[in-house]
């Protein structure tokens, strides 16, 4: 690569060598921590969830709503998000995304009505769908691809995995602490500082040579349409598949998607470029992102059903109980970017899925009611070994071969098939696990949800087994 190239892939062409490796490390700090924010999220506000329910006067049945809201609009507007980067521009969508986060959140904190922070939680995935897709292009542009590309995505994802284990424990000390209002309004002074932070050290936006435009038809119809896919896939288990509301919203959801296939054929300047679907290396990895969340990403779910149901933990005992998968998977990334610099992405993938499946099929080997949490340790260190490789080899290889001005749509399209897996992976497993435990209570349930727990952990490890095979279909001539 030239160094004009890696220049303009920098997107600091005007700055000093010494300037540029300075501003380039902070960058990186500051798209960490925004990552690290995401991964918070997902978890703090689930250890809340009775307070919320109580204080706020939720039914059980709306209650879920808090959840299903944010993973809703997440997904649904996670490929609008992708392209608005693009077009408008990586930094400027990332502040956006954190000012927008931030506002919901203190709406969230405020709320006085179960509709309030409904809203706010839908507010909320909104921005996670504009931050997630901006912060992971940013680094796509800011660092070539390489070496240094492989290591910033380790940093990212190692951040990731932290903010999961630190919104589990966070969570529950500042509930218990300050009640549940504080899972909420701690967003706002972490996304304000990092979104002003941005301003000044990101390197701005490079200017575009020729006029882009907005696909307007095109992003209504995908938004409409990917965000009632995410609203079935999630509301399906709960209000029954042969339902009147799931059957019209999956026929709407299937006409808004046909009808944005059909806009992108003819668009001259289309959402998503279909070229995009010829990069081998980015379709494969789609498909892998898809399993990954429907196996790897349904694991955290069964743990927290066995610790808690099974084991009878509390939350914040649950919370603690993540830290040592969860530093599994901190250093599994770490892993994984050694292992993509010396080999290609093909090969990182499998290493990591194959220690993933050992891991994952060691674990229900402690799940049961009589076990102790020591006997389930060695499977979750190897499967979360495995599960960091191969969450940072399949980010390297979905943007492999990406153009600069397409990297945030892409990073859009492998973030909404990575939430639609997780929701179709989940309600699967969730089938297969809980199809014994009807008519069951006390120690006979205990036994039945440990016994399904484990049916379902076996068969995500035959889902990697899956994953592994489509890595198989990855370019093998690509070092990365």
């Amino acid at each position: 690569m030239s160094t004009d190239q890696q220049t303009r892939l920098s997107g600091s062409a005007t700055q000093p060598a010494a300037v540029k490796q300075g501003a380039m490390g902070w960058s990186l700090a500051l798209l960490a921590l925004a990552q690290l924010i995401y991964g918070l999220d997902i978890n703090i506000v689930f250890v809340a969830l009775p307070e919320i329910g109580h204080g706020l006067g939720f039914s059980e049945q709306s209650l879920q709503w808090v959840v299903s809201a944010y993973t809703v609009f997440c997904g649904g507007f996670l490929l609008l998000g992708g392209r608005a980067a693009d077009l408008l521009g990586q930094k400027r969508m990332f502040v956006f995304a954190l000012v927008l986060y931030a506002l919901s959140s203190l709406l969230g904190g405020l709320a006085w009505d179960p509709l309030v922070i409904i809203i706010a939680r839908a507010i909320q995935g909104i921005g996670a769908a504009f931050l997630f897709p901006s912060t992971l292009s940013l680094l796509n542009r800011l660092f070539e691809e390489g070496p240094r590309r492989n290591r910033a995505l380790a940093v990212w994802g190692g951040a990731g995995a932290s903010g999961l284990t630190i919104g589990s424990i966070l969570g529950g000390i500042l509930t218990n602490a300050f009640g549940w209002e504080a899972v909420f309004l701690v967003n706002v002074p972490l996304a304000g500082i990092v979104a002003l932070a941005a301003l000044f050290v990101i390197p701005r936006d490079e200017k575009r040579r020729q006029k882009r435009h907005f696909d307007v038809p095109g992003a209504a119809t995908v938004t409409a349409g990917a965000t009632l896919l995410v609203y079935v896939l999630v509301q399906g288990p709960e209000l029954g598949w042969a339902s009147g509301e799931t059957i019209v919203s999956a026929v709407l959801s299937l006409v808004f998607l046909s009808i944005f296939a059909l806009i992108e054929r003819r668009s001259a300047a289309p959402l998503m470029s279909m070229h995009l679907l010829r990069n081998r290396s980015l379709v494969a990895s789609l498909v892998i992102t898809f399993i990954y969340m429907g196996t790897f990403g349904a694991l955290p779910y069964f743990l927290t059903t066995f610790f808690q149901n099974v084991h009878g933990y509390s939350a914040l005992q649950t919370g603690f109980a993540f830290i040592i998968p969860s530093l599994a998977i901190a250093a599994g990334t770490q892993l994984g970017e050694r292992l993509a610099t010396r080999l290609e992405a093909r090969s990182t993938l499998l290493v990591g899925m194959a220690i993933g499946i050992v891991g994952t099929l060691l674990i229900p080997l402690g799940a049961y009611t009589g076990s102790s949490y020591l006997m389930i340790v060695p499977g979750l260190v190897i499967s979360g070994i495995g599960q960091g490789i191969t969450w940072t080899g399949m980010w390297i290889a979905a943007s492999s071969g990406v153009a600069p001005e397409d990297q945030g749509v892409a990073s859009g399209i492998a973030s909404t098939t990575l939430n639609i897996g997780n929701a179709i992976g989940m309600a699967i497993l969730i089938a297969v696990a809980n199809a014994g435990i009807q008519e069951q209570s006390g120690g006979a349930l205990r036994d039945a949800l440990a016994q399904g727990n484990r049916t379902a952990i076996y068969l995500a490890a035959l889902g990697i087994l899956l994953g592994a095979v489509v890595a198989l279909f990855l370019p093998r001539k690509r070092k990365v």
